[in-house]
């Protein structure tokens, strides 16, 4: 048997004599070059729908999918966040001073930047808790209770604001 010489496209000097020379199987684009096509295919059929094999590794690890159970409690505080602003603005002007110093500053320059920023905020919050959701804040706790929290916190919150609005509203301040 022969052994025919190599060429640049050999990964092995030796080949048979039926296969062609110079055959290139890869004649597809390289995926990674498809960002936006990546991005829209992986909203729709992610890869990493849940952590990896190694979890006790302690360091992060990111999934594309989340449940369902997220997204309410998502949508739930951001619900709850613009309620906030609303009630906090109509208290305001009904004579209740903000307790916040930094949203009182802001609040006394302009009420919709005040809003603006608010909601930018948990937004921005928001979106981070539900991206570390399966990661362990201080080792102890998931982040996804801690979103729980924040949505029990903000119902809370609500709830006083509409206690003292119905108290400004029997007095006639509003």
């Amino acid at each position: 048997m022969t052994s025919l010489p190599p060429t640049r496209d050999d990964w092995s000097p030796a080949r048979a004599p039926h296969i062609g020379r110079g055959f290139e199987r890869r004649t597809r684009s390289d995926r990674r070059e498809r960002i936006w096509w990546a991005f829209l295919y992986g909203s729709v059929r992610p890869r990493r729908r849940r952590v990896g094999r190694r979890t006790d590794d302690g360091r992060f690890q990111a999934t594309d999918w989340h449940g369902a159970h997220l997204w309410a409690v998502s949508v739930g505080v951001l619900i709850l966040s613009v309620v906030d602003a609303f009630l906090t603005v109509t208290l305001m002007a009904g004579g209740a001073v903000e307790v916040n110093p930094i949203m009182a500053a802001v609040m006394g320059h302009d009420i919709g930047v005040f809003a603006i920023l608010k909601i930018a905020m948990t937004g921005v919050c928001v979106m981070l808790m539900v991206f570390l959701a399966r990661y362990r804040f201080m080792r102890v706790v998931r982040v996804e209770l801690l979103l729980y929290g924040v949505l029990v916190t903000y119902l809370f919150l609500v709830g006083h604001e509409m206690g003292m609005l119905r108290v400004l509203t029997d007095r006639g301040s509003l």
